[in-house]
């Protein structure tokens, strides 16, 4: 059975969720994982909105955070100032996070492309992702896999990963949460080296080459001698992404159009 890049993505996403974690998410890719982690393997998982909702176990898919389609069975309508107080205290075992550019030590931008005070381009800038990287339990990076997107260092920190990669770093700034875990992108999955916290490649997806994940990355990987591919989404995970998660394609086949 074939599969596109967003649902092997997405797959890969829902793996790394737990039954029983406290899940932030937002629209698109992120909530297409934490859906179908709740319908294959997670019953338990609570999933939360910046938007207040709390616990969503909704039966259509949602175009925005605030859509009231979350608002079905949901455990708890709550304020924003809620759930990122939630995040803050330490309630909030695993986040997701995207943005324009990430390094080498998962530091995201989205704030500018070129100098602070004179960009070449402004872009949308934080939310709650600078929440969601400094208190989370741990974070999970979706983006598409392109030089431009993986620059040695970020522009701008907008939200922030392992800093420069000295240990501890993230405890002396005061950040709560241990910091980046996965990098899902397209291409491959990567992690972090434990001791010098950069980016390291876990698996590649199946039909991509290692070379193309080097000359699309703009630093050097911690490559392993060997490196696994990706399981490929199996037949029952993409039946329950197209047909119960998102069955009108609202994410699925806009990005194949």
């Amino acid at each position: 059975m074939g599969y596109s890049a967003l649902e092997i993505m997405a797959v890969a996403g829902a793996r790394q969720l737990k039954d029983g974690e406290v899940a932030f998410v937002g629209t698109g890719l992120p909530m297409l994982s934490a859906q179908l982690a709740l319908h294959i393997h997670a019953p338990n998982l609570v999933i939360m909105y910046e938007s207040g909702y709390v616990g969503c176990r909704n039966k259509e898919i949602a175009r925005l955070i605030g859509d009231i389609r979350l608002m079905y069975n949901l455990a708890m309508v709550a304020t924003m100032k809620d759930v990122l107080g939630f995040l803050q205290t330490g309630k909030v075992d695993v986040g997701f996070l995207g943005g324009a550019q990430i390094d080498q030590y998962g530091n995201i931008n989205a704030t500018v492309i070129g100098d602070y005070k004179d960009p070449k381009v402004r872009l949308p800038g934080s939310g709650g992702a600078n929440d969601i990287a400094s208190s989370a339990n741990r974070t999970i990076i979706t983006c598409n896999h392109e030089a431009r997107r993986f620059p040695a260092r970020v522009d701008y920190i907008t939200s922030p990963g392992y800093l420069d990669g000295k240990p501890g770093q993230r405890a002396k700034v005061g950040l709560r949460g241990k910091g980046p875990d996965k990098v899902i992108t397209d291409l491959a999955i990567m992690g972090f080296d434990e001791s010098t916290k950069k980016m390291r490649l876990e698996s590649i997806h199946p039909g991509v080459s290692l070379e193309e994940i080097k000359e699309k990355t703009g630093f050097e990987l911690i490559v392993p001698e060997e490196v696994p591919e990706t399981e490929p989404p199996t037949p029952e995970e993409l039946r329950i992404l197209r047909e119960e998660v998102d069955p009108l394609g609202f994410y699925l086949l806009r990005r194949q159009r």
